[in-house]
Order: structure tokens, then C-alpha cells, then sequence
């Protein structure tokens, strides 16, 4: 008497195979723009804490430049920042979207937001 064997067959390998694939891939695309966002929210933080009882928007936007010249941030400018006062002192905050193209014409957008007080 024969039993039936059990196990995964060579095209379900290739299906599950397949789909990790697709995944390793979107997640190796993403995660430059992500390494890059928290290299801007942590420049966003420095820059806020650097000013003591608040300081020219001009040189807030330069020091951001130089942090973003040592951790190569291209996406986003000293221009880009939005600088507040409120009580508790400067605001530093920046918002941007970053395309990231997949394959051929398909893609993802997303939209990234740093605030040096959260």
C-alpha cells in the first residue's frame, strides 16, 4: 500500500519564490528614500537644536545645507525648510514627496514630513 506523499510541490516553490522576490525588490527601492528621510529628520533636529533663543532663518538654512552636504540629503534644501517661532522656541519642519519609480512606468510616491519638536 502506497501513501501519498506530502510536501510543496516545484510550482508552489516557484509561486512563493516569486512573490519574496517581488518584495525583496520593492523593499530594496524604498529603503534609500528612507534611510535618506531620517537622515533629514535627524538634520531638522540638529539644526533646531543648535539655535539657542532663536536665530536668523538664513543661517538656520545654512547650517541645514551643511548637515545635508555631510549625510548626502539631495531631496531636500536649506530653502525648503519652514522656519517658526513659537513659545518653546525655533520650529524647524519640512514636507516633500519623493517619486520612486519601480518598473517601467509604475511607481510610488510618497510624501515625507520631518518637525524638529514631536
Amino acid at each position: 500500500m502506497r501513501k501519498k506523499q506530502l510536501g510543496v510541490s516545484l510550482g508552489g516553490l516557484m509561486v512563493a519564490a516569486v512573490i519574496v522576490i517581488v518584495f525583496a525588490m520593492v523593499g530594496m527601492k524604498l529603503a534609500p528614500s528612507y534611510i535618506e528621510f531620517f537622515a533629514v529628520k535627524k538634520a531638522v533636529n540638529a539644526v533646531a537644536g543648535e539655535v539657542h533663543g532663536g536665530g536668523a532663518v538664513v543661517e538656520i538654512r545654512k547650517a541645514f545645507d551643511r548637515y545635508a552636504t555631510i549625510d548626502d540629503i539631495n531631496s531636500v534644501k536649506g530653502s525648503d525648510l519652514e522656519v517658526t517661532k513659537d513659545a518653546s522656541g525655533v520650529v524647524v519642519s519640512v514636507a516633500y514627496r519623493k517619486e520612486i519609480p519601480l518598473v517601467a512606468n509604475i511607481g510610488v510616491y510618497i510624501d515625507f514630513s520631518a518637525v524638529s519638536k514631536e
